[in-house]
């Protein structure tokens, strides 16, 4: 794990609020909701900009990737541990509750992998 597959797993930014829409469309005209949508597209969008970023300016761009990971893992950690404990509980989404939760569960561990490849220095050669 590097800093080019830190970026390159941002550029999949889109997949959660892609994800999520697929999930709560039905709740689209509900305000209440809301929030819960506007993290994903947050999520997203600060993936997506700072994998842009770092391919132009590797050195600023590093520090925006890594923040968008531990964005993306505070974002997700609680996610995946409620879904967890809400198992019993039917979700929005059109599959069960247990799929969600594995589906969490791989994002959560996509993000950890993402914020350690966008935090590990380039090995020099001597």
């Amino acid at each position: 794990m590097n800093l080019e597959f830190s970026r390159r797993l941002a550029l999949f930014g889109m997949i959660p609020f892609i994800a999520d829409t697929i999930r709560r469309w039905h709740q689209l005209s509900d305000l209440r909701v809301w929030p819960f949508w506007l993290d994903d597209f947050l999520l997203g969008g600060f993936l997506l900009y700072s994998a842009w970023l770092t391919g132009k300016d590797v050195k600023n761009g590093r520090r925006f990737l890594a923040a968008a990971w531990g964005f993306a893992c505070g974002m997700v950690y609680p996610s995946f541990f409620t879904q967890i404990t809400s198992l019993d509980q039917p979700d929005p989404a059109p599959i069960p509750s247990g799929w969600v939760a594995v589906i969490k569960g791989i994002f959560f561990f996509l993000a950890v992998l993402g914020l350690i490849g966008s935090l590990r220095e380039k090995k020099q050669r001597v």
